[in-house]
């Protein structure tokens, strides 16, 4: 992906407290680890979608509206601090990401909504559309199967936008390994979009 989240301190104390609290059912401590969070969960979102004319229906603020929404709806992780937060956070806006792609497919096979270019900003060598999510979905549960971490660290640098020195610290491997892994990911998404894409 274009540009890095700033990696900050390897972790703030007030966030991993809040954390705690968020994991014991203080729903005020929830909200205060996205309000701690929000400029960089934002600036996330917005890396991700980056449109080409507006008009499509997915903003960066509701893409993280919805982030907050599902992680607060269901049991918390048993956060270990923010980086964990952010691995966390990358899961679900995977799921999210998809969920959407696939409303949006649905509706466009029912006509009832136009096709709106929204382009991804990811560094695979290719150019990315919003609309090759599901390929993108599924190389990635292929990959999970042949190298289950080059697919976290996808994960994490897809769809979080961690730096590799987070990505490391989270996986608890060296930077030069999440490197290789990501290198190999990036030609097996490529690959992978190149081949399933319906031709023109």
């Amino acid at each position: 992906m274009g540009g890095d989240m700033p990696a900050g301190p390897e972790e703030d104390p007030s966030i991993t407290q809040y954390l705690k609290g968020w994991r014991n059912g203080e729903a005020e401590s929830a909200g205060e680890v996205f309000s701690r969070l929000y400029t960089e969960l934002r600036r996330m979102a917005a890396q991700m979608l980056a449109s080409e004319r507006p008009g499509h229906t997915l903003q960066p603020t509701a893409l993280i509206h919805e982030l907050y929404l599902r992680l607060g709806a269901g049991d918390s992780p048993d956060w270990r601090g923010r980086t964990h937060f952010f691995a966390v956070a990358a899961k679900t806006l995977r799921h999210i990401l998809i969920d959407h792609a696939r409303a949006r497919s649905a509706a466009r096979r029912g006509g009832n909504e136009p096709k709106v270019p929204v382009e991804l900003e990811v560094d695979i060598g290719v150019s990315c559309s919003y609309d090759d999510l599901l390929i993108i979905d599924q190389a990635l549960m292929k990959l999970e199967q042949t190298d289950e971490r080059a697919a976290q660290v996808t994960e994490l640098r897809f769809f979080a936008g961690l730096a590799e020195g987070e990505i490391a610290r989270e996986l608890g491997v060296s930077e030069v390994t999440v490197k290789r892994d990501w290198k190999f990911a990036r030609a097996w998404l490529a690959a992978h979009l190149s081949a399933e894409r319906p031709s023109s």
